[in-house]
This record gives C-alpha cells, structure tokens and sequence, in this order.
C-alpha cells in the first residue's frame, strides 16, 4: 500500500496556467508544428509519437521557451519552431527511456514500446530528434543551434552516468545530483537560455535564463523522485514505485541508505542492487523512507532548488512573464502529478 504525501492541492495548477495564458497564442501555434513535423509516409512513425505527444503532457519545456522569449521582448517567429524543437527533444528521451527502463506505463497509458516494441520507440525517437535538429537549422541562430546541441550531449551523457549509479546504493548525493543535472535540468536550461539567445540578450540576462531552467529542472526531478515512492497512482501516470521495481537510486533513498542501520542497508542492497523485490518491499520502502524524514527532505531539497530558480529572474524587471515564470516555480514544487 502507497503512502500518499499531502500536498497543498490548492492553486497547485496556477502556475502552469497563468504561463499557458501568457503564451496561448503562441502555444497553440507550437502545437499545429508538433503536428505538422510528426507527419511521415511511414505510418509507424506518426502513429508512436503522437501516442506520447497527444497524451496530456503540459507541454511545460516549450512553454518555458516561449514565455522567456516574451520575457525579454522577442518578436520574431523562431521561439516558435524552437519550443516544437525542445518538445521534440524531450520527447525523444521519453521514448528512449522507456526502452532502457523497461517501463510499462507513461502519463497513464501504455508506453510506446508496450503497443510497438523497443526497437519502434528508438527508431521513433531518433527521428523526432532529426526533426528537432532542422527546426533548429531554420531557425538561423547558431548561438541557439548551440545551446541544444549542446543539451542533447549533456541529457545523454546523464543518462548514462545514471545507468552507472543504477542499482549502486553506494551513489552519493552529488553524484545524484550531477546525473540529474544532465538528464533533467539542461534541456529546462536550454529551452529558457534560447529566447534570450534569439533576441541578442546580454551574458548576464542569457545565464540568468540559463540558472533559473536549470534549477527548476533540478527540483522537478527531486519532487518526481519523492512522489515515485508518495504520490497518488492515477496523478503520476505511472506506477508508484517504478523506481524502486527498476533499481533506481535516487535522492530519497540516497538519505534512506545514509541514515540507515546496517539492516535496512541490507534491505536496500538486497532490492535494489540484486533486485529481489517481493510484495511487500515498495511497503517497507516507504517505511524506512518516512522514518527517515527521506521524502520530506526531498520535497525541502526542490523548494531549495526553487528558490534560487526565483532568484535568478531577479534581474529582470516585474512584468507578466516574469510574474508567470515565478508561478511556474510554484507549480513544480507544489505538484501532485
């Protein structure tokens, strides 16, 4: 049975509405180019990737790229194709997550390679990736062709580090830390340090963008991490406790393992790195989670985050995307789904 955490339910989805607001327009412009660019003569390829791009996600990296480039005055057409980039980008590692996950289910349905098989959703991905990448060529900017690229070496290479630390409960904060840095906050990063790229922002402005997408990525990641083992089922679009039934380490049970005793250490040894997980580990998981303030301290550790995602836009004057990428920061730390 799943602990489920209480959040503050109220004005939880303000954050993301007020910075759908700001961009409406803009967005349901993005949303007709992800439709566009998914189409193919090989029937397989549209049929996968808007299986994932149709099933609800909130769409919150391009959004992020829009309303930055509205935060710093931008008037030209190009953060349009480049939020359809960042989608595509980052639906791209979903697909090939899945696939190196194993996973079953992704923002409630079936994954891609549950309905088509593995080698689909790589195929599928890459060709999102190779779409992502000429949007970015029409775009014109090498500066933001930079920034990308860029991104999809450092989400790689976090992917990696991470299979590196997977079943390891050896795995150190700020070794955790650097694979969500990689996996997670760059391409936030990157989808908030383009719309000042585009505009000929100051260095100061542009890493301001840049600071505030990657720390908001960072404590996106830490409240997934908590609500993976607290969450409620239906809000997460995937099983509690995939991470534990994929041999995960992430932040909560790094704090678990460290203020553990030699037993409990053994019980995460035992389901974690051997992978001999009966029916009641996720139950004695969340157990030994609370007893040691795990998840709580997570959720402390993304509102830390979030606060220096806060900090990063002080720069820039009040305004409505401001106000509106603040909110966001809101949302992220306070979400349920």
């Amino acid at each position: 049975m799943g602990l489920v955490i209480p959040l503050d339910e109220r004005g939880r989805d303000d954050g993301i509405d007020a910075l759908s607001a700001l961009v409406q327009s803009d967005l349901e412009r993005v949303n007709q180019l992800i439709l566009s660019r998914t189409g193919s003569d090989v029937q397989m390829i549209p049929e996968v990737a808007n299986h994932l791009i149709s099933s609800g996600g909130k769409r919150l990296r391009p959004l992020l790229t829009l309303a930055s480039a509205k935060l710093v005055g931008y008037s030209g057409e190009g953060h349009i194709r480049l939020a359809a980039a960042v989608e595509f980008m980052h639906t791209a590692t979903l697909l090939h997550d899945d696939v190196v996950d194993a996973s079953e289910m992704r923002r409630g349905k079936l994954a891609a390679r549950m309905l088509w098989g593995n080698e689909a959703s790589v195929l599928v991905g890459d060709f999102l990736l190779g779409q992502a990448f000429k949007m970015m060529v029409e775009v014109g900017s090498l500066s933001c062709l930079d920034i990308l690229s860029t991104a999809a070496t450092v989400i790689a290479e976090g992917e990696v580090m991470q299979l590196v630390a997977a079943k390891n409960i050896a795995t150190t904060e700020d070794e955790y830390l650097a694979v969500i840095r990689g996996k997670t906050a760059a391409l936030f990063a990157a989808a908030c340090e383009v719309g000042p790229a585009l505009v000929g922002s100051s260095k100061a402005e542009q890493a301001a963008c840049r600071s505030y997408g990657a720390n908001l990525g960072i404590a996106f990641q830490l409240v997934d991490d908590a609500l993976d083992y607290g969450g409620r089922e239906a809000k997460l679009g995937k099983k509690v406790g995939d991470d534990l039934r994929e041999g995960k380490i992430t932040l909560p049970v790094i704090f678990a393992v460290r203020r553990g005793t030699n037993g409990e250490r053994e019980f995460w040894k035992r389901t974690l790195e051997a992978g001999e997980i009966d029916d009641d580990s996720l139950e004695t998981a969340i157990d030994l989670l609370q007893r040691h303030g795990a998840i709580d301290e997570t959720f402390a550790r993304a509102r830390h985050y979030g606060a220096i995602a806060r900090d990063a836009l002080a720069l820039f004057p009040d305004g409505q995307a401001k106000s509106a990428m603040l909110d966001a920061v809101s949302f992220v730390t306070s979400r349920a789904h």
